[in-house]
């Protein structure tokens, strides 16, 4: 098969899933998007599961890729104000060129409560940010216990369907109407100042 046209449905397949949710997701509305011949995704992805299974094999194949940018970018944030703003940067991009990825991801993630295989499939993205946030708060020369790991990953994951939604008053309340804010106290609640 021809993988420039695997990927090209593949791709359109990723933002279908995000702008019409799961069940916008169809063989048709995936050959309209990329552009193809009706039957085309069909031919390549003959059933759901394979169409989803594409879907998810794309999302971890750009979560890889945006993990290696950020690997080649340099040696990585030196102190708490440069972590901030890596992380401030990181949710623009999901609010931003990365909303398709993520909007996509997240409807992935529903589909896997009810598709075992599904969830195996895209448990080493959510995996890899904790081990990641953590060596981001080590390089920053920060506290990197697991505990710490686990609550800047868990606070992100969990700011990422409000920054999503858009939706002005949330995003006041949540404090994500300002992500440089944001991500600094964001930082300063996860690693108090140890008492004197």
């Amino acid at each position: 098969m021809n993988q420039d046209r695997r990927d090209r449905l593949r791709d359109a397949a990723v933002v279908v899933l995000a702008e019409s949710g799961g069940r916008g997701l169809t063989h048709r509305a995936v050959d309209a998007a990329a552009d193809v011949p009706t039957g085309t995704a069909k031919n390549y992805f003959p059933t759901r599961d394979a169409l989803l299974r594409a879907v998810a094999e794309r999302c971890v194949e750009q979560y890889r890729a945006l993990a290696a940018s950020l690997a080649g970018a340099g040696p990585g944030p030196a102190d708490a104000g440069q972590l901030a703003a890596l992380l401030a940067g990181l949710l623009r991009d999901v609010a931003g060129p990365g909303r398709p990825r993520v909007l996509a991801y997240l409807e992935l993630q529903t589909e896997g409560t009810r598709r075992p295989w599904l969830a195996a499939l895209l448990d080493p993205i959510a995996a890899a940010d904790f081990a990641a946030h953590a060596h981001l708060l080590r390089t920053a020369g920060l506290p990197a216990g697991p505990e710490r790991a686990r609550a800047l990953t868990l606070a992100l994951h969990g700011a990422i369907p409000h920054l999503l939604s858009g939706a002005p008053a949330t995003l006041a309340a949540a404090g994500l109407d300002d992500l440089d804010r944001f991500a600094r106290g964001l930082l300063a609640s996860v690693l108090p100042e140890e008492p004197r």
